[in-house]
This record gives C-alpha cells, structure tokens and sequence, in this order.
C-alpha cells in the first residue's frame, strides 16, 4: 500500500516561471567568463593543453587515444573531454582563439546538464507517488503543471550550488562528466515515459562517463539503477500497481537494459584501458590525518552543495515513508555514488560536482512540504549573504580604480604585485544591469502573494548568478592575472627571445601547457633531447640536475615566479658551453 505524501500543493503554487525569465539567468550564469581571459591554473590550463596538442596532432587516428604533453599522460585517464575541446580547436575559425572555442564548446555542455536535468526532475514529478495531496474538493496541482514547477524548481537549485560556479566554467573532464551523468539521471527518470530518447541518454551517458575518467561510477550508478528498477517492478508486481496500468512503470526489459549498456560502456572503457581503480581514503592521503581529511571533506561537501543540501536533508525526512519511490530513491543513488567518490578519491571536488543534479533534484522536493516560516528564514539569509557578497565586490572594485578605501587597494597590491587595473565600460554597464536585475528580483520576491513552488530558490538562484557575473566583470582583469600563467611567460619570453627550443626537466603539466601555449615554445627534455640554449627546470629538481649534467655547461639566468604564488617558481639556466 502507498504510504500518503507529505506533498500539499495547490494549482495556483504551480504557475510557470516565465520561459525567457529562466532562459536568460541560465544564459547570465554561463556566459560570463567567455570572453576577456585565458586558461587558468591549474586543472583548466592542463585540459586545454591536452586538447590544443591533440589538435595540432599529426600522427594519425592512434595519436586520439593516447593523449600526452611531452610524454606525459593526463592525470584523469579520459579521451572524450579532450577529443570534444581538440575538434573545437579544429573547426572554429581562423580568428577565434582556441582557447575560446573550447570554453564555448563546454559551455554548451553545461548548457546541456541544465537541460537535462529539468527534463529528469520532470519526468520524477509526473510518477503518482510524487504527486500532492487530492483535496476533497478539488483544487490541488494538476500534475504535469507540478512536474513543470518542480523541474523549474531543481533547476534553480542547480544554479545556487556554490560549487558549479567555478569548476562548471572550466574546460575540465569534471565538467563532461557533469554533462554526462545528468543525461544517465535523466535516462533513467525518464525510462517509463520516453522509451527511445531516454535509451539514447543512457547510451550517451554511460559511454561518455566511461570515456570520461569515470567508469567506475557509471558503473556503480548503472548496476543501482537496475536494481532499483527491478525492485520497483517487483513492488508493482505484488501490489499491482496503478502505475504500470497507466504507463508511467517501467517495462520488464527496463532493468536489463540500463544494465547492459552500463557493461558494455565500463568494458570499452577498460578495453581502451581507461578503467583504473585506486581508493583514497581518509588519512591515506599524502600529507595528511584521517581526522583532518574527514574535517576537509566534511567542509567542502557543507559549502560546496550550499544551498541544496540542507534542503536535500529535509527532503528525505518528510518522504522518509517513500525512501523507494522513484522520483526519491533514484536521485538518491545519484547523490550517494558521489559522495562516496569523494570520500575516496584524490579528485573530491570534481567527484563531488557529479553529484549536484541529484542534490538540486532532492532539494526540490522538499519544496511541497514547506512552511512559509521556513521558506522566509532561507530568503532572508539568501537577501543577506549575496547582497552582502555583491557589496564587497563592488567595494574592492572601486578600490582598486581610485584607491578608496585604502585598505582593500593595499591588499590587492599585496596580493597581485604587478597587477595594473584597467577600466571597461562594457564590463562596467554589464554590472550594472545585473545589480539592477538583483535588486528587482529583490523587490519582486518581498512582494506579497507570491505563491508559486519554486519561489524559494528564485533569490539563490539570482544571488550566485549576480556574484558570478559581478566576478567575471569587474574583478575579471584581476583574477585573470592572478590565476593565469601569462605574466610568468612574458618574463621567461623577455629572457630568452625565441629560441629554437627550450629544455625542461621536471616541469609541471600546467607550466608545460602555459609555455606551449601562451610562449609557443617548442620544448625538449634535457635527457635525450636537442641540445636548446635555454633550461627551465622546477626547485626541486635541483638535486636531480646536477646528477644528470655537468653544471660547467650552465649559468643560473634568474628565478622566474608567478607574481601571485610564492611557491610557482621556475628556474632558467642559460647553456654557456656548445
């Protein structure tokens, strides 16, 4: 027997959040950052250098399955991120930088993430069990207006999470994989009601997962979601279910299916030998005590999911009664799987960002359980931290253009030595506008009668749509030469002109990248390569180098650092001898 929802919607909480409306925050959170910068440090630069020599690649169709930056292998075994940015590279235009192609093309599949996640809380909604309460008179939510302000609503969750902002910007495996994992959720959500297409997101989903750096967790998510598909069939079976009678049930094959295709993508994984297992728990990582990692984890899942997770939490209390109905159990598993990866991986933010479709999935449901004081405590902390965020924004900015207030311009100086600022006046109107929007949404949201489910994630939603925009504006000078490689290349490149090449020994991935990149130096290992004028070798490849060659042949020419880390410095030697 079906336990009785928590769920009490009325049809009027059910109105459509304007189209444009949703259509132009999701475009002010993905464009911002586009233009006006270049690859940052650390994971950003390192893909996009992989992506940029698969592009200029000349050594045949086996050269795309092994991809490498001067004999070394990615950290993330994947090849279908780096094949998606190296054919942008190929195909935009001559006058389009590549890196821009790239952020483009990973913008899309944000953009893609976003879509299928709405379709996937959707779908959810539109199961019985996820329906409100009948009134005995009528009235209640009609359910696909409630799918459709639910899917509205997970959406808007989506956006709030703290943790999309910057890694869901970068040109990163972590990102496909988003795009990735959201078309298997949707797959699976969507199973009973469109058999072909969510067939077709699950083929898309596993495979690029396993070509992803991820079959591990396609393949956790697949074999769960069969299971939980099998047990929901064999729950009807016994019940006889309204749900199958209805069509809305999953068919006998559904389970065999999205096992199936999770197999065969994990075994093409393994067969392009991309399928590596390596546990990291807490207190076996370099450097580091179990209580202190579990501490860390701990703080990057609380800020990192903010503000879903406590909304997720609420979710599974009052549907504690339907823990195995569909639209909760599923994004369960999809919530879970990535938090046990990031509990035992090395890449915990990057495995923690997979899980975020499922997190704004649950938070959404807590929506329809509700009580106006709650919802009121989470608007009024929402209204005081990004308007507080936006104010500090704009503060440091001012400082930094007219030196007022002091303080603030003093601890930029400190902080970014060399940094000169600069003025934009698109950059500016574009800050403007967005602080405008904020402060009508602000306006419309205190307003009275504002009934609609997803109201409460509107401010959030704007909130880190604005920080993120006002970022990407008016600091976006600043922490492009902050987090970019460009000012320690322009120091190498005054010191050695254009050489024919240039030595390296120990070079990190991301100074390799940035100097083939942003230098457009041709590099050569100083064991067993051409003899180049130049050597640049990391600090603590010292000792090394005076084991492998004579130090008569090279005179220190300086120590080039990154101005804003003390710690990113690069040795150049200057060869003295033929």
């Amino acid at each position: 027997m079906n336990q009785p929802t928590p769920a009490i919607v009325a049809q009027n909480a059910v109105r459509r959040l304007p189209r444009i409306a949703l259509l132009l925050l999701c475009a002010a959170y993905l464009m911002p950052g586009l233009l006006g910068r270049g690859p940052w440090k650390t994971a950003d630069i390192v893909s996009f250098g992989y992506m940029a020599e698969l592009a200029r690649a000349t050594g045949g169709i086996a050269r795309w399955f092994d991809p490498s930056l001067l004999g070394l292998k990615p950290e993330t075994p994947a090849l279908l991120p780096y094949w998606i940015g190296a054919l942008a590279i190929k195909i935009a235009p001559a006058w389009l930088n590549p890196d821009l192609a790239v952020r483009i093309a990973f913008a899309l599949l944000l953009w893609g993430a976003f879509t299928a996640t709405w379709y996937a809380v959707y779908y959810l909604a539109r199961t019985p069990r996820a329906q409100p309460v009948a009134f005995a008179f009528g009235g209640e939510a009609r359910p696909v207006d409630y799918a459709r302000a639910m899917a509205d609503a997970a959406l808007l969750a989506l956006l709030a999470c703290l943790g999309l902002a910057q890694l869901g910007h970068e040109t990163t495996p972590a990102l496909a994989q988003l795009f990735f994992v959201s078309h298997m959720f949707y797959g699976v959500a969507a199973l009973p009601f469109r058999r072909i297409g969510a067939v077709i997101a699950l083929v898309v989903g596993a495979v690029g997962m396993a070509l992803s750096g991820a079959p591990t967790i396609a393949l956790l998510l697949g074999v769960g979601s069969s299971a939980l598909v099998f047990t929901e069939r064999r729950r009807d079976a016994f019940r006889q279910a309204d749900d199958a009678a209805e069509g809305t049930g999953y068919s006998a094959a559904a389970a065999w299916v999205i096992a199936g295709i999770t197999l065969l993508a994990v075994l093409l994984a393994a067969r392009l030998h991309l399928a590596h297992w390596h546990i990291a728990l807490p207190g076996h990582r370099s450097g580091s005590s179990s209580l202190g990692d579990i501490r860390s984890l701990a703080k990057l899942v609380i800020w990192f999911t903010w503000p879903a997770w406590p909304l997720a939490l609420w979710t599974l209390w009052r549907w504690r009664r339907q823990l195995n109905a569909r639209h909760v159990a599923i994004p369960l598993l999809f919530m879970l799987v990535p938090l046990a990866a990031t509990l035992t991986t090395d890449f915990s933010e990057r495995a923690l960002l997979l899980g975020l479709p499922a997190f704004a999935t649950l938070a959404a449901f807590a929506l329809p359980t509700f009580r106006r004081s709650a919802a009121a405590i989470i608007d009024w902390f929402t209204l005081l931290f990004f308007s507080g965020s936006a104010l500090i924004i704009w503060v440091i900015w001012i400082a930094i253009q007219t030196g007022v207030p002091a303080k603030p311009a003093a601890n930029v100086a400190r902080l970014a030595p060399g940094f000169v600022p600069s003025f934009s006046l698109a950059a500016f109107v574009f800050a403007v506008l967005a602080t405008v929007a904020w402060c009508w949404l602000v306006r419309w949201r205190t307003g009275r009668h504002r009934a609609a489910l997803w109201k409460t994630l509107v401010l959030p939603a704007g909130g880190a749509a604005l920080c993120w925009m006002l970022l990407m504006t008016l600091w976006l000078p600043l922490l492009d030469y902050a987090r970019s490689y460009v000012p320690q290349v322009n120091a190498i490149a005054e010191r050695v002109g254009r050489p024919a090449c240039i030595s390296e020994l120990a070079l990190s991935r991301q100074h390799i990248a940035a100097l083939r990149y942003h230098g457009q130096f041709e590099l050569s290992p100083l064991v067993g390569g051409e003899a180049c004028p130049w050597l640049l070798i990391s600090p603590e490849a010292i000792a090394t180098l005076h084991n492998i060659v004579s130090m008569d042949q090279w005179r220190l020419s300086g120590t080039l650092r990154r101005p804003t880390s003390a710690a990113d410095d690069l040795l150049l030697f200057q060869r003295i001898t033929p």
